[in-house]
């Protein structure tokens, strides 16, 4: 079977939803695709992308259909679990929202009932599939900065204001997946720190602190209370540094060989400017569809499968457990 051959269902048509429906209706035939929306509203806004796609308000349909074979789950991430536990117990092949789920041990189940049913788990970490980080990765890989010393990212903007999330659980797992996918590593120590002004209880600020083996610390910087937006990460090694801005137009990526090097006993700068590194100017989402329907048609292992965001959940749940010792309400 060709991926264009592929049936598919999107479950959601929300805020996220829609952009799934759009970009799977860029790369599969529009025949092909089932949206499940709980709201018979939602049937307008799923034509408009084009009149083709089948569309119902019951899961039960997708359930049952033996010729979908896999599923996008966009529902609200309290219901993940729900939702994704039917369509694996189906047989369906899922690419989930991030997060997978809300609890650790949900997601392990997930995990295993993927086994049991010999389908593939994947999960919308949708900046791995970014041709910049993919890029970075690679460079990173070949030795170009020497051992990465120091990760940190800003990831900051004014609003939306969420009320089912904080702004770690909002912004932070794209940070987060990012520093594992690039540092190839699990983290030793986790700490964080945030504080909550505008909803009692829900943080609208977070510092969290990561340590990883070889002495490679990181820092992320998430909020929703900044008068601008960035989207900034930044690698420091040995041998130079690495900015990837996702908020700026152009030169989104760009490399400082600049630091410190030993010479003769001594620490002295070194600064040779600055490079801006070209990178195939793809949609990170229309990646990420390509790469699901690539490891569903010819049995290939997601790079963001349940293991890996089982793992960033885990630091999410732990540097929520530290956040809540130490949060602030003003």
């Amino acid at each position: 079977m060709e991926s264009a051959d592929l049936k598919i269902a999107i479950i959601g048509a929300g805020r996220w939803g829609k952009n799934h429906v759009k970009t799977a209706a860029s790369i599969l035939n529009p025949q092909n695709i089932t949206v499940v929306d709980f709201s018979p509203q939602a049937e307008k806004t799923v034509k408009a992308v084009n009149n083709n796609i089948k569309f119902t308000t019951d899961l039960n349909e997708i359930l049952s259909d033996k010729n979908i074979s896999a599923a996008i789950v966009a529902t609200p991430a309290e219901t993940h679990f729900d939702v994704a536990k039917q369509l694996i117990n189906a047989g369906k092949h899922v690419l989930i929202e991030k997060p997978i789920t809300l609890v650790s041990e949900d997601a392990k189940v997930l995990l295993e009932l993927a086994g049991e049913n010999n389908v593939k788990i994947m999960v919308g970490h949708v900046l791995l599939y970014h041709p910049a980080v993919l890029k970075m990765k690679e460079l990173i890989d070949r030795g170009m900065m020497g051992k990465i010393q120091y990760i940190y990212s800003n990831r900051l903007n004014l609003g939306s204001i969420r009320q089912e999330e904080n702004i770690l659980w909002s912004f932070a797992p794209h940070d987060i997946s990012m520093i594992q996918f690039l540092t190839g590593k699990d983290p030793v120590s986790i700490d964080a720190k945030g504080a909550a002004y505008l909803q009692s209880d829900i943080e609208d600020t977070t510092l969290t602190y990561l340590e990883y083996p070889g002495n490679i610390k990181a820092h992320i910087f998430v909020s929703w209370l900044n008068p601008f937006k960035e989207q900034k990460l930044v690698v420091i090694g040995e041998q130079g540094m690495f900015v990837f801005e996702d908020s700026i137009k152009e030169n989104k990526l760009r490399f400082y060989p600049k630091g410190f090097r030993d010479n003769q006993g001594r620490l002295e700068v070194f600064d040779e400017g600055v490079f801006l590194l070209k990178f195939p100017e793809k949609m990170p989402l229309t990646e990420e569809h390509l790469h699901f329907y690539d490891c569903v048609v010819n049995d290939k292992t997601p790079r963001t499968d349940g293991k890996h965001a089982l793992k960033v959940l885990e630091i999410l749940e732990e540097a929520t457990e530290k956040l809540k010792k130490t949060a602030v309400t003003g």
